[in-house]
Protein backbone atom coordinates (compact mmCIF):
# COMPACT_ATOMS: atom_id res chain seq x y z
CA UNK A 1 0.00 0.00 0.00
CA UNK A 2 2.90 2.36 -0.67
CA UNK A 3 2.43 5.25 -3.07
CA UNK A 4 5.72 6.48 -4.52
CA UNK A 5 6.15 10.07 -5.66
CA UNK A 6 9.29 11.60 -7.16
CA UNK A 7 10.75 12.83 -3.87
CA UNK A 8 8.90 10.88 -1.17
CA UNK A 9 6.82 7.79 -0.41
CA UNK A 10 3.48 7.53 1.36
CA UNK A 11 2.22 4.46 3.17
CA UNK A 12 -1.56 4.40 3.36
CA UNK A 13 -2.65 0.94 4.54
CA UNK A 14 -3.90 2.31 7.89
CA UNK A 15 -5.69 5.36 6.49
CA UNK A 16 -9.39 5.31 5.68
CA UNK A 17 -8.96 7.81 2.87
CA UNK A 18 -6.37 6.72 0.32
CA UNK A 19 -4.37 9.04 -1.89
CA UNK A 20 -6.53 10.32 -4.71
CA UNK A 21 -6.57 12.98 -7.38
CA UNK A 22 -8.19 15.56 -5.05
CA UNK A 23 -5.29 15.62 -2.59
CA UNK A 24 -2.62 15.73 -5.28
CA UNK A 25 -4.48 18.50 -7.11
CA UNK A 26 -4.77 20.62 -3.97
CA UNK A 27 -1.15 20.07 -2.94
CA UNK A 28 0.13 21.00 -6.40
CA UNK A 29 -2.29 23.88 -7.05
CA UNK A 30 -2.25 25.77 -3.74
CA UNK A 31 -0.79 29.28 -4.30
CA UNK A 32 2.48 30.04 -2.48
CA UNK A 33 2.66 33.69 -3.53
CA UNK A 34 3.04 34.82 0.10
CA UNK A 35 6.10 32.55 0.57
CA UNK A 36 4.70 30.96 3.75
CA UNK A 37 6.96 30.54 6.76
CA UNK A 38 4.57 28.08 8.38
CA UNK A 39 1.77 25.81 7.16
CA UNK A 40 -1.15 24.02 8.81
CA UNK A 41 -2.73 20.93 7.22
CA UNK A 42 -6.20 20.28 8.69
CA UNK A 43 -7.28 16.63 8.57
CA UNK A 44 -3.94 15.31 7.36
CA UNK A 45 -4.78 11.66 6.63
CA UNK A 46 -1.63 10.14 5.12
CA UNK A 47 0.15 13.51 5.33
CA UNK A 48 0.20 13.88 1.54
CA UNK A 49 -0.59 17.63 1.51
CA UNK A 50 2.06 18.45 4.11
CA UNK A 51 4.65 16.41 2.20
CA UNK A 52 3.80 18.09 -1.11
CA UNK A 53 4.09 21.53 0.49
CA UNK A 54 7.37 20.58 2.12
CA UNK A 55 8.63 19.78 -1.38
CA UNK A 56 7.13 22.88 -3.04
CA UNK A 57 7.71 25.61 -0.47
CA UNK A 58 10.40 27.17 1.70
CA UNK A 59 8.20 26.82 4.80
CA UNK A 60 10.23 26.09 7.91
CA UNK A 61 7.37 24.68 9.96
CA UNK A 62 4.59 22.42 8.67
CA UNK A 63 2.04 21.28 11.23
CA UNK A 64 -0.69 18.75 10.54
CA UNK A 65 -3.65 17.63 12.64
CA UNK A 66 -5.42 14.30 12.39
CA UNK A 67 -8.18 12.99 14.67
CA UNK A 68 -8.18 9.32 13.62
CA UNK A 69 -5.55 7.40 15.62
CA UNK A 70 -4.46 4.99 12.87
CA UNK A 71 -4.19 7.76 10.30
CA UNK A 72 -2.30 9.95 12.79
CA UNK A 73 0.27 7.20 13.46
CA UNK A 74 0.70 6.55 9.75
CA UNK A 75 1.07 10.25 9.03
CA UNK A 76 3.85 10.50 11.64
CA UNK A 77 5.63 7.52 10.03
CA UNK A 78 5.35 9.09 6.57
CA UNK A 79 6.73 12.38 7.90
CA UNK A 80 9.66 10.66 9.62
CA UNK A 81 10.55 8.70 6.49
CA UNK A 82 10.55 11.83 4.29
CA UNK A 83 13.47 14.15 3.42
CA UNK A 84 11.77 16.94 5.44
CA UNK A 85 11.27 15.11 8.75
CA UNK A 86 12.81 18.01 10.69
CA UNK A 87 10.06 20.47 9.75
CA UNK A 88 6.97 18.23 9.66
CA UNK A 89 4.92 17.64 12.79
CA UNK A 90 1.56 15.91 13.26
CA UNK A 91 -0.79 16.50 16.21
CA UNK A 92 -3.31 13.85 17.25
CA UNK A 93 -6.21 16.18 17.98
CA UNK A 94 -9.63 17.42 16.98
CA UNK A 95 -9.78 20.80 15.29
CA UNK A 96 -11.59 22.57 18.14
CA UNK A 97 -9.06 21.50 20.80
CA UNK A 98 -6.17 22.37 18.47
CA UNK A 99 -7.56 25.88 17.89
CA UNK A 100 -7.96 26.37 21.65
CA UNK A 101 -4.42 25.15 22.31
CA UNK A 102 -2.93 27.32 19.55
CA UNK A 103 -4.84 30.55 20.12
CA UNK A 104 -1.64 32.63 20.03
CA UNK A 105 -0.29 30.87 16.94
CA UNK A 106 -0.99 31.93 13.36
CA UNK A 107 -0.20 30.28 10.01
CA UNK A 108 0.71 31.79 6.64
CA UNK A 109 -0.93 28.91 4.81
CA UNK A 110 -3.80 26.70 5.95
CA UNK A 111 -4.74 23.83 3.68
CA UNK A 112 -7.49 21.22 3.89
CA UNK A 113 -9.01 18.46 1.80
CA UNK A 114 -12.09 18.24 4.03
CA UNK A 115 -14.51 15.32 4.31
CA UNK A 116 -17.44 16.23 2.12
CA UNK A 117 -19.88 13.51 1.19
CA UNK A 118 -22.96 15.38 2.37
CA UNK A 119 -25.33 12.91 0.69
CA UNK A 120 -27.26 10.46 2.87
CA UNK A 121 -25.00 7.59 1.93
CA UNK A 122 -22.96 6.10 4.77
CA UNK A 123 -20.92 2.92 4.65
CA UNK A 124 -20.36 0.47 7.51
CA UNK A 125 -16.75 1.57 7.90
CA UNK A 126 -16.74 4.22 10.65
CA UNK A 127 -13.25 5.64 10.05
CA UNK A 128 -13.84 5.84 6.29
CA UNK A 129 -17.11 7.65 6.96
CA UNK A 130 -15.35 10.01 9.36
CA UNK A 131 -12.79 10.78 6.67
CA UNK A 132 -15.43 11.26 3.97
CA UNK A 133 -18.43 12.97 5.50
CA UNK A 134 -18.99 16.64 6.08
CA UNK A 135 -20.66 16.13 9.46
CA UNK A 136 -17.27 14.98 10.83
CA UNK A 137 -15.95 18.47 10.04
CA UNK A 138 -18.71 20.91 9.05
CA UNK A 139 -17.62 23.62 6.62
CA UNK A 140 -18.51 26.43 9.03
CA UNK A 141 -16.32 24.87 11.75
CA UNK A 142 -13.44 24.45 9.30
CA UNK A 143 -13.72 28.03 8.02
CA UNK A 144 -14.08 29.55 11.48
CA UNK A 145 -11.00 27.64 12.69
CA UNK A 146 -9.01 28.75 9.64
CA UNK A 147 -10.05 32.35 10.25
CA UNK A 148 -8.88 32.07 13.88
CA UNK A 149 -5.47 30.71 12.89
CA UNK A 150 -4.70 32.54 9.62
CA UNK A 151 -1.99 35.21 9.67
CA UNK A 152 -2.49 38.74 8.32
CA UNK A 153 -1.26 37.89 4.83
CA UNK A 154 -2.19 34.23 5.02
CA UNK A 155 -3.86 32.00 2.42
CA UNK A 156 -6.53 29.39 3.15
CA UNK A 157 -6.77 26.71 0.45
CA UNK A 158 -9.32 23.87 0.01
CA UNK A 159 -10.82 21.45 -2.49
CA UNK A 160 -14.57 20.79 -2.31
CA UNK A 161 -17.35 19.48 -4.55
CA UNK A 162 -18.35 22.09 -7.13
CA UNK A 163 -21.98 21.91 -5.94
CA UNK A 164 -20.82 23.18 -2.51
CA UNK A 165 -18.78 26.09 -3.91
CA UNK A 166 -21.37 28.84 -3.46
CA UNK A 167 -22.25 27.76 0.08
CA UNK A 168 -18.57 27.54 1.09
CA UNK A 169 -17.77 31.02 -0.30
CA UNK A 170 -20.81 32.45 1.47
CA UNK A 171 -19.74 31.02 4.85
CA UNK A 172 -16.16 32.24 4.32
CA UNK A 173 -17.46 35.76 3.64
CA UNK A 174 -19.13 35.75 7.08
CA UNK A 175 -15.64 35.30 8.54
CA UNK A 176 -14.20 38.03 6.26
CA UNK A 177 -12.35 35.58 4.01
CA UNK A 178 -12.64 36.14 0.26
CA UNK A 179 -11.67 33.93 -2.70
CA UNK A 180 -8.85 35.32 -4.82
CA UNK A 181 -8.40 32.19 -6.94
CA UNK A 182 -10.89 29.52 -8.04
CA UNK A 183 -10.13 26.61 -10.36
CA UNK A 184 -13.02 24.36 -11.37
CA UNK A 185 -12.02 20.81 -12.21
CA UNK A 186 -13.51 18.46 -14.81
CA UNK A 187 -12.53 14.86 -15.51
CA UNK A 188 -12.73 15.39 -19.27
CA UNK A 189 -13.75 18.28 -21.52
CA UNK A 190 -17.30 17.02 -21.98
CA UNK A 191 -17.94 15.95 -18.36
CA UNK A 192 -19.53 18.11 -15.67
CA UNK A 193 -17.49 20.26 -13.29
CA UNK A 194 -16.80 18.03 -10.31
CA UNK A 195 -14.51 19.90 -7.92
CA UNK A 196 -13.62 23.46 -6.95
CA UNK A 197 -10.16 24.47 -5.80
CA UNK A 198 -10.50 27.63 -3.69
CA UNK A 199 -7.88 29.95 -2.21
CA UNK A 200 -8.94 32.68 0.25
CA UNK A 201 -7.31 35.74 1.78
CA UNK A 202 -8.46 38.58 4.03
CA UNK A 203 -8.52 40.97 1.05
CA UNK A 204 -11.60 41.33 -1.09
CA UNK A 205 -10.35 41.44 -4.68
CA UNK A 206 -11.21 40.35 -8.19
CA UNK A 207 -11.21 36.55 -8.25
CA UNK A 208 -8.98 34.73 -10.75
CA UNK A 209 -11.30 32.10 -12.19
CA UNK A 210 -10.24 29.25 -14.47
CA UNK A 211 -10.93 25.65 -15.35
CA UNK A 212 -8.76 22.52 -15.33
CA UNK A 213 -9.52 19.42 -17.40
CA UNK A 214 -7.70 16.28 -16.20
CA UNK A 215 -7.94 13.80 -19.09
CA UNK A 216 -8.16 13.99 -22.88
CA UNK A 217 -9.19 10.34 -22.81
CA UNK A 218 -8.78 7.51 -20.28
CA UNK A 219 -5.21 7.68 -18.86
CA UNK A 220 -4.18 10.32 -21.39
CA UNK A 221 -3.72 13.52 -19.46
CA UNK A 222 -4.06 17.13 -20.60
CA UNK A 223 -0.90 19.27 -20.85
CA UNK A 224 -2.29 21.50 -18.06
CA UNK A 225 -2.73 18.59 -15.65
CA UNK A 226 0.73 17.22 -16.50
CA UNK A 227 2.26 20.65 -15.94
CA UNK A 228 0.56 20.94 -12.56
CA UNK A 229 1.52 17.48 -11.23
CA UNK A 230 4.79 16.61 -13.00
CA UNK A 231 6.98 17.43 -9.98
CA UNK A 232 5.19 14.67 -8.06
CA UNK A 233 3.91 11.81 -10.20
CA UNK A 234 6.61 9.41 -11.39
CA UNK A 235 5.07 8.95 -14.84
CA UNK A 236 4.39 12.61 -15.66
Amino acid sequence: MTFTFKQFQVNQDRCAMKIGTDGVLLGAWTPLINNPFNVLDIGAGTGILSLMLAQRSNAEQIDAIEIDEDAYEQCVENFEASPWADKLFCYHAGLDEFVEEMEDESYDLIISNPPFYTDDYKSKNKSRDLARFEDALPFDELIESAANLLSEFGIFSVIIPFKEEEKFIQIAKEFHLFPFKITRVKGSSNSEIKRSLLAFTWDEQITILDELVIEIERHKYTPEYIELTKEFYLKM
